[in-house]
This record gives structure tokens, sequence and C-alpha cells, in this order.
């Protein structure tokens, strides 16, 4: 194996919270009284529903679609009938058309309606809707197909899970690691590469162990330093393979491809059982009765989900959809699970910090800066975002941030500083879209 650890610059090591569901092994979450199927689960254009009110669905089946190339199809989770279309809130705040299903009391969920039989792996994770599932929800297929002057040689599969709280990657390596090899060497075959490696942080050596066991000499599984965000694209590509992504470049001109672990095991599923992508493993913890990692239908609202894991235990600080780190607060809880749901994580009050008003001052410590796995100066550009000072937010680099969080962890007087780099950088691309 030969394998050359960097370690990345920057980062930072929060308490990981994931004794509560590590050992806990995936259930499945009840069928709820309706489930929601969003047209727009993924990054790209946004399904057009092709089922209406009153239609019978069967599980598996298409109910939503498009013909763009970035996008992905969706489908229902459970045998049903057509409540009607509607518009509902998804986690990041916006909005979404979406097919409401009321499921049948009776449902088989060991079977669903089958793919189409192809050998063209790229068309079968196409039409299985496949999405990133740790959380970048990038259409699949899209990402198997890399611009032709760029040759991909080594797949790497993400299993570091570096957020906080969050264990439904690390479950799913540690029970079926079978699936998670399997999808490695499919998405190696499909993008003519001859190598893949799986990258799971150091904190989950039992899942290393799960994973060498069936990866045989052709998978290579590497046990990394834990330290977030080592889960980020390009420092997973830059500890494994000691090469930088170049700026405004796609990780394919390093050569390398990386994909969750979940998103290779929906892979495998579809190529090996015609499985469209209808549920997945979602984490619920923190202040809940029963934390643990529920197989759940997409489509299920949060609050259904939550009930299943033994409702809220009081107090109640903040309910987020992801991790702390990188997650989505929730205003409501009637948001349905999506494709990129890995977890909910319920903090108690005195997990939460205190509610900033406006701007704190900048203390020019330099914390942020130390810990931006980037190499940005996020203290001057937060500077910049709150003057309305675009440009120089731009030439500060403020879209090459990764919005993980690392700077806002850091600050000593709790800037908001992934809200004032968020919105720097909607600006820059509002400006270039007008260009």
């Amino acid at each position: 194996m030969n394998l050359a650890y960097v370690r990345f610059r920057g980062g930072v090591h929060p308490p990981e919270h994931k004794e509560a569901t590590e050992g806990r092994v995936v259930v499945r979450a009840p069928v709820p009284e309706r489930i929601v199927v969003p047209m727009s689960q993924h990054l790209g254009a946004p399904n057009e529903p092709v089922v209406a009110k009153g239609d019978r669905v069967r599980r598996g089946e298409v109910v939503g679609s498009v013909e763009a190339m970035v996008s992905a199809p969706v489908h229902s989770p459970v045998d049903g009938q057509v409540a009607g279309v509607v518009e509902v809130p998804l986690a990041p705040g916006l909005r979404s058309r979406a097919v409401e299903i009321v499921p049948d009391a009776e449902q088989d969920l060991d079977s669903f309606v089958t793919l189409e039989r192809s050998e063209d792996v790229k068309a079968v994770v196409r039409a299985a809707g496949i999405v990133g599932m740790g959380g970048a929800a990038f259409p699949s297929a899209v990402k198997l197909q890399p611009p032709q002057d760029m040759r991909i040689s080594t797949v790497i599969l993400n299993g570091c899970e570096c957020e906080p709280f969050l264990t439904a990657d690390h479950r799913l390596m540690l029970e079926q690691p079978e699936r998670v090899v399997r999808g490695g060497r499919l998405i190696r075959d499909a993008v003519g590469a001859s190598r893949v490696v799986i990258g799971v942080e150091d904190n989950k050596m039992d899942a290393v162990e799960a994973l060498r066991a069936v990866a045989g000499d052709d998978v290579e599984v590497a046990a990394l330093p834990t330290r977030y965000p080592q889960g980020a694209e390009k420092q997973l590509i830059w500890t494994l393979l000691g090469k930088e992504v170049p700026k405004g470049k796609l990780p394919a001109a390093t050569g390398a491809l990386v994909h969750n672990v979940g998103t290779a095991a929906a892979v495998a599923d579809a190529v090996d059982r015609g499985k469209p992508l209808i549920e997945r493993i979602v984490t619920v913890t923190g202040a809940v009765a029963r934390p643990g990692n529920y197989l759940t239908l997409l489509g299920t609202p949060v609050s259904a989900l939550i009930e299943a894991a033994g409702g809220l235990v009081e107090p109640v600080g903040r309910v987020v959809s992801g991790g702390p780190m990188t997650g989505f607060a929730l205003g409501v809880l009637d948001v349905p699970v999506t494709k990129g749901t890995s977890g909910i994580t319920v903090l108690r009050a005195d997990q939460v910090p205190p509610e900033v008003y406006g701007d704190q001052p900048c203390i020019r410590c330099g914390r942020c800066a130390e810990a931006c796995p980037i190499f940005l100066r996020p203290y001057a550009i937060g500077i910049f975002a709150t003057g309305g000072d675009w440009s120089r937010a731009e030439e500060a680099h403020v879209l090459d941030c990764i919005e993980c969080g690392c700077c806002a962890y850091a600050c000593p007087t709790s800037r908001p500083l992934v809200q004032l780099l968020r919105r720097a950088k909607q600006a820059a691309m509002l400006k270039g879209a007008k260009q």
C-alpha cells in the first residue's frame, strides 16, 4: 500500500460528540403519515412532477424528472396515493415544489420498482437519481463524466465523516462494508481509473478494519488523522495524494474523483439490485430520547423522524439539519429529509452560542486565518462584507471559501463569519452572472 499522508494546513478539532450513536445499529424509521418528495434535492435544475393528485404510485416509481443534464430524477419511497403537488420549505431555507404522497397502510419495504437494466453505469446512476450523499448533493452521473482533457487515475471514497455528532457513514461502513467497496469498484471502472482509496478518520478504526476485511488487493483503505474538515474534497485529496487542486479548477484536474461512501453504496444498489435512491441512513442525535441511526424514507418530515427517536428532550437550543459545523438551523420541523440529509442534530440550550445581533468587533487576533484550511483571511473578508465592499471581498478570494465553519469556530468574539463570507460569495456570484 503506497499512501502518503500530508497533514492539511489549518482546521480545528471540535468535541466529537459521537458517543451517543456510534454504537447504535441502524434501524428502520417508521413510515410516516405523509411523504413529501421535493422536486429539488440536488444542485442543478429542479425536476418537474410527472404525477398528479389522485394518481397511484409504487415504491421506486419516478414522480419527478427533467431533461437538464445537471439534475437527478426523484422516485416515490412508498406505495401510496398522490395527495397533490405542494410547495414546501427545505432545510437551507429555500422552497421547492414537492409531490405529497399518502402511504398505503400496508407497505412491502423489501420491494420496489426496479431500474431498467443497462451495462452503462453512468446511465444507471442517472436513472437512480443518485446525488452526493455527504451533503453536497451534486448529481453523481455528471460527476462520472469529467472533462475530456482531465484523466481520472484515482477514485477516493470519503468515509471521514468529520462533522461532530454524525455517525451515519460510520455505521454504513461498519455494517455493510461490501456495498461501499463494490460501489468504489464500479465508480473506478466507470471512469477508467486504476486505483480506489477509501479515506476514514482514525476515530473510526473499527470501520477501517471492517472495510479492509472485504477490500481485497485492489482497494486501499487509509486511516487518516482526525481533524476537521478532513472530509472536505480538497483537504482529502491533499492528505491522500499530496496534490493541491488548482485555483478555479475541478478536483479532476489532480486526476482524482471524490465520492462519499454512502454515494458509493447507492451506486452498488442501483447497478446490482436496480434500486433507485429512495431511502438513506440519517443520524438523529443530541437532545432526543433515543439517539440513533435510522434508515429513513426520503420525504419523511423531520418532525416525524424526531418522534421516531423518542421526541425532544428539553431544554432544546437549536435543531440542525446536518452537523453543527456545516448544517442548517431549522426554523420549522416540517421540512422533509432529502438525499443530502446525513443527520438531524438537536443541540441543547447550553451548546448553542449566544445570539449575535449585528456584527461583532474584530480584535485582529488572526485565529480565523490560522484555522482556515483554504489560506483565506476570513477576518478581512468579514470586514469587507460588513461594509458591502464586495469587490475587495472578491479580491480576497472569497469564492474559494468552502463554508466549513472553522473560522467561526475559532473566533473568540463569535463573529458570524460564515454568514458574512456566504453573503460576500453570493454577491460575487451575482456580479459574475450579470457580466
